[in-house]
């Protein structure tokens, strides 16, 4: 496939238009349809509340189990020594014989050493790419610290930090400062100004990055450096990698067979500064960190999530990222997809990278960047009428029983994230409304009751995650904050209809009337001091 580019709100054509109506359409016939079913037959309305609930029910215990899986996983994968095993992968063999290693590590020393025409672990360069708009010095340095602070060799790391036009002389100056305080450190560092308003593109990352990427590629050719051999780990300007990140990324990237389809994603978690946040935005925080564990156990689900590494090769041959869209993250992966020929997977990584919850300066803002964010993320629901126009309507290769369930995942996926939480929690109700004197109806709350009231039990699952996770506690607060720590999950159903279920419905929504999201909303980043002061770009200007 030539063209992989999601095209321009001008060139979409009636059919486009229908598949952009589709996800909405889906949300809000399910929404009505409990009413619906009511006003036709009590019985059918209740056989599907009670089905919904049920699936619902299943696949939150299994999200549980999943859940304590992959904390586990993860936590084994943070305490193994991943730059001696880069190191025994070089060379070929453990040296030490009363090391221990685990058998698949093993396994791997014998099969790249009879592999030559994998990658060389003393081969890889990685690039760490910063997009930063107007983030203060505060919120940005923290994450150079954190990539300088790596167990892995800094002469072979290439710092790029991609800074907008837009954002003014200050972050400039700021970007080019932060590039003399570190230039010495890193095997190359540049500050790349991305300039405003350019021809077909919106305001966004996706911009910023791929202008980053395209100067990036012209000094690798000066320099003559194989693009197979660079690996691009794209970071927001709160993104702080696990100190064994690179090194775990390095030994991934050597054993890959075919490297320039793949991209591989570390897990995010998004406790920077959990303990700063608010209580609702701290909830949150937590689920979509819960959420990301349990995702890395499901490698046939994974796409391209905020921060993730992909080959200067691939780049290349995907002329970088999306500049049309605000999602370029998620849609990277479907850019990839169709320009590989269905030949492109993602990879878990289960070594972490360390994000900010929203904070902003104000309860008031911070509730408001928190809905901006969610929405962001939930717009991924426009690249439903673009895989469907790639996959299914545009000749191709893609194998069609690999594009079945990937497509229907997308819809489902986007779908349940609008109506899940508001069904599970009203449905049940709604046929006792309109037949008061019905038996089953008037028995159904009983049983979404008890339902529910089962499924809290598995909220324990999301409360041994929070409090495993949990970052020290900040001399700052008194001990009473850990206790707040359990108490705010009283926020789940308000936190997960009001931010999760509206942001998804408002996205969809958007895209059903052809209200496009064609501005990048960065969400606002503040830091606090240790005396509690709010440090965030506002405050300083």
């Amino acid at each position: 496939m030539t063209d992989i580019e999601i095209p321009y709100k001008e060139e979409r054509g009636w059919k486009y238009r229908i598949l952009e109506i589709l996800p909405g359409a889906l949300s809000w016939f399910m929404l009505a349809l409990p009413l619906i079913l009511s006003l036709i037959n009590v019985t059918f309305a209740s056989i599907f509340i009670l089905a919904y609930l049920l699936i619902f029910f299943a696949r939150s215990v299994g999200v549980n189990i999943r859940a304590f899986q992959g904390y586990n996983i993860m936590q084994k994968h943070r305490k193994l020594p991943w730059a001696d095993m880069l190191q025994e992968l070089q060379q070929g063999e453990v040296l030490d014989p009363d090391v221990k290693r685990p058998k698949w590590h093993m396994d791997n020393v014998k099969r790249h050493h009879d592999t030559p025409e994998l990658i060389r672990p003393e081969d890889v360069i990685h690039v760490i790419m910063v997009a930063t708009y107007n983030e203060s010095r505060e919120v940005l340095e923290p994450t150079i610290q954190s990539i300088v602070a790596s167990d892995y060799d800094m002469k072979k790391v290439i710092l790029v930090l991609a800074y907008e036009e837009r954002g003014g002389e200050e972050v400039a100056k700021q970007a080019e400062a932060l590039i003399a305080d570190y230039q010495q450190t890193f095997k190359f560092a540049w500050a790349v100004k991305h300039p405003a308003d350019l021809p077909g593109e919106i305001r966004g990352k996706g911009g910023n990055i791929t202008y980053a990427g395209k100067i990036l590629k012209k000094h690798l050719e000066e320099e003559g450096i194989n693009p197979e051999h660079v690996l691009v780990t794209t970071l927001d300007a709160d993104n702080r990698p696990d100190p064994k990140y690179l090194s775990a990324l390095s030994y991934m990237y050597c054993l890959v067979p075919d490297p320039t389809h793949v991209s591989i994603q570390p897990i995010s978690m998004y406790t920077n500064n959990i303990w700063d946040a608010p209580a609702p935005m701290r909830v949150i925080a937590t689920g979509n960190t819960f959420f990301n564990i349990v995702l890395s156990l499901r490698p046939h689900m994974l796409r391209n999530f905020s921060a993730h590494a992909q080959s200067m090769a691939s780049l290349i041959q995907t002329n970088f990222w999306s500049t049309r869209t605000i999602v370029e993250d998620g849609h990277q992966f479907w850019r990839s997809y169709f320009r590989f020929e269905g030949d492109y997977r993602v990879i878990p990584l289960y070594v972490p990278i360390y994000q900010d919850a929203v904070l902003a300066d104000g309860y008031i803002k911070t509730f408001k960047a928190q809905f901006i964010q969610l929405r962001r993320w939930t717009y991924g629901a426009s690249d439903i009428a673009y895989v469907i126009t790639k996959g299914w309507l545009t000749p191709n290769k893609v194998p069609r029983l690999d594009l079945i369930p990937k497509t229907w995942r997308l819809i489902e996926g986007h779908v349940t994230w609008a109506v899940g939480p508001i069904i599970s929690l009203t449905a049940g109700f709604i046929p006792a409304f309109f037949h008061s004197d019905s038996y089953t109806a008037n028995t159904l709350p009983i049983i979404v009751s008890n339902i529910q009231t089962v499924a809290l039990v598995g909220l324990s699952a999301s409360l041994f995650v929070c409090f495993k996770t949990l970052p020290p506690k900040p001399a700052r607060y008194r001990h009473h904050r850990s206790l707040f720590m359990l108490l705010q999950w009283v926020y789940l159903p308000v936190t997960t209809i009001v931010f999760n279920s509206f942001a998804a419905l408002n996205s969809q929504t958007r895209l059903m009337f052809g209200r496009y999201l064609d501005k990048f909303d960065v969400t606002e980043k503040a830091v606090k001091t240790e005396e509690g002061d709010t440090i965030s770009r506002d405050t300083k200007e």
